[in-house]
């Protein structure tokens, strides 16, 4: 079997016509029965109701309810953690990533791939700007981590069920399932697309958010950042340094007012460099506070449709 997982928050404008494009892709898979779990994460519009329906009237479609909004990589790891196919495609519901690459997705992993990931060679619908910042995103995130995560990629992708069961047993609260699926290893290969636009609606990750994003995903894949603390107090030191040596010589030659410069620069540079670096150990152990306190990561509130024994 094939489980298709989409998590979906506020897409009441585009469920109908994801499904029907679902549904049609998996009809040009012959021998393959499938189920498609639709996860809403908290959704304020519609969203909800349009699960239920669908659940209710096709029986091929699952409706996970989460109990609020917890986020797109944790509503993501619910539905996946309902899954029960050999095989599981991830998939966004705003219809950027083709349904319809399923069959040529589905052919690469015959040949023995565990992860099938989608790589973007044109991005519809994008600003320059979030072209930009994503190209950077992707250089600094492999630039800082000791696992290499494919340029251009989502969480648009195919997997096993052997590589899937392995990303179900990481238990961090702060996913970036892109790069743990990377972590995973196995055989994985890229499959090149044309990512389209938006079908319907605005994109659920502005700025500040794609930055939490960003910050989630560089302190969950790499230590480096905490390394920089001795780089950040050696240039500190050195610039604290070169400071004193101005203020004594301003101070021997009664060229400046005396105290004045030797007082800014231990103020200064002192203080820039404990800021830097206990911001950088701050996120470190905000995160392992969150992390030793285990708190489940999710909460379903319901689900609906044909369900695993486990989750009946």
């Amino acid at each position: 079997m094939l489980s298709i997982v989409i998590p979906c928050y506020n897409e009441e404008d585009c469920l109908h016509v994801l499904r029907e494009r679902v549904f049609g892709a998996c009809a040009e898979l012959p021998g393959w029965s499938f189920e498609l779990i639709l996860i809403d994460d908290g959704s304020k519009d519609t969203t909800p109701q349009i699960l239920r329906q669908m659940a209710e009237s096709y029986p091929e479609v699952v409706a996970v309810l989460l109990s609020r909004n917890h986020g797109h990589q944790l509503a993501l790891s619910a539905g996946l953690s309902v899954a029960q196919g050999e095989r599981i495609l991830i998939l966004d519901a705003d219809l950027q990533d083709p349904p319809e690459l399923l069959g040529p997705m589905m052919a690469r992993m015959d040949d023995g791939v565990d992860v099938v990931y989608g790589q973007r060679k044109k991005r519809d619908g994008e600003t320059l700007f979030k072209k930009l910042t994503a190209t950077l995103f992707y250089r600094l995130i492999n630039a800082l981590s000791d696992v290499p995560i494919p340029m251009d990629t989502g969480d648009f992708r195919l997997m096993s069920r052997r590589a899937l069961d392995v990303l179900q047993s990481m238990p961090e609260n702060h996913r970036f399932i892109r790069g743990m699926v990377s972590w995973i290893g196995y055989r994985q290969e890229p499959f090149l697309y044309d990512r389209d636009a938006r079908y319907a609606g605005t994109t659920h990750y502005p700025f500040f958010k794609m930055l939490a994003f960003a910050l989630d995903a560089i302190t969950s894949f790499s230590i480096r950042p905490l390394k920089l603390a001795s780089w950040f107090g050696g240039f500190f030191l050195l610039w604290a340094v070169g400071a004193f040596v101005w203020a004594f010589w301003t101070g021997w030659t009664q060229s400046g007012e005396p105290g004045w410069a030797s007082l800014i620069a231990v103020i200064l540079f002192c203080a820039s460099a404990q800021m830097v670096v206990l911001g950088l150990i701050g996120e470190y152990l905000g995160r392992m506070y969150i992390e030793v306190k285990r708190r489940p990561l999710y909460i379903i509130e319901q689900v609906i449709g044909k369900t695993p024994p486990d989750q009946a």
